[in-house]
């Protein structure tokens, strides 16, 4: 339908802005730690591993009922990952699966995660992170800003954030287990783990 096709024209709008706000960033990422440094962004290794966007719809290619069909996956927290056989030529990826981000919560670290052929049983989708127990609502009621941020930097995680009420929104408590997450994720054949990312620094706007 014309109401399907403005809709899906301006998802991809958004989705492509959001790609080049994400550029953006890493820009000045890099622009910072070189001043900092005076060593080059290349020199430091700072190369994109990978960029995807959640919360989208997707044209793709799937076997439905015993024949390979053209679906939208519409993936709503939740984000791609194709097994090895799904990425084409690609010289690490078709060996590998694709990069998966799994965000834990600012105290806990995240996973980056790769896609396993058995992921078509869930249409190549996985979780695209440990997910809220709690609202924002509810995690400023009972976690002050404050206090997070002095426990935080005793465990040697700086953070700068916008607001102290901001801040208390993204407490560790307010997000399930991201181990269990992960663990789950692997036991059912959707990802593996590749490696633990620790926070060391958080920014919350």
């Amino acid at each position: 339908s014309k109401e399907g096709q403005d809709y899906f024209s301006a998802m991809a709008c958004a989705a492509n802005m959001a790609f080049a706000n994400r550029q953006v960033i890493m820009h000045r990422v890099r622009d910072a730690f070189e001043k900092v440094f005076k060593v080059s962004a290349e020199d430091l290794e700072m190369n994109l591993l990978y960029d995807v966007a959640h919360n989208i719809a997707k044209v793709e290619g799937h076997e439905v009922d015993g024949k390979l069909k053209k679906v939208i996956v519409h993936r709503k927290g939740a984000t791609r990952a194709f097994g090895p056989s799904r990425m084409g030529d690609h010289p690490v990826f078709s060996k590998t699966g694709q990069p998966v981000l799994i965000g834990g919560s600012m105290e806990t670290g995240s996973y980056l995660l790769a896609g396993r052929d058995s992921s078509v049983e869930t249409f190549c989708s996985a979780a695209h992170g440990s997910g809220r127990v709690m609202s924002r609502a509810q995690a400023k009621r009972q976690v002050r800003g404050e206090d997070l941020q002095k426990s935080m930097l005793s465990k040697g995680i700086y953070v700068k954030a916008a607001s102290f009420s901001g801040l208390a929104e993204e407490a560790g408590l307010a997000y399930k287990d991201v181990e269990s997450v992960v663990d789950t994720l692997e036991s059912a054949g959707i990802t593996k783990k590749v490696v633990k990312l620790v926070p060391i620094g958080n920014i919350k706007g």
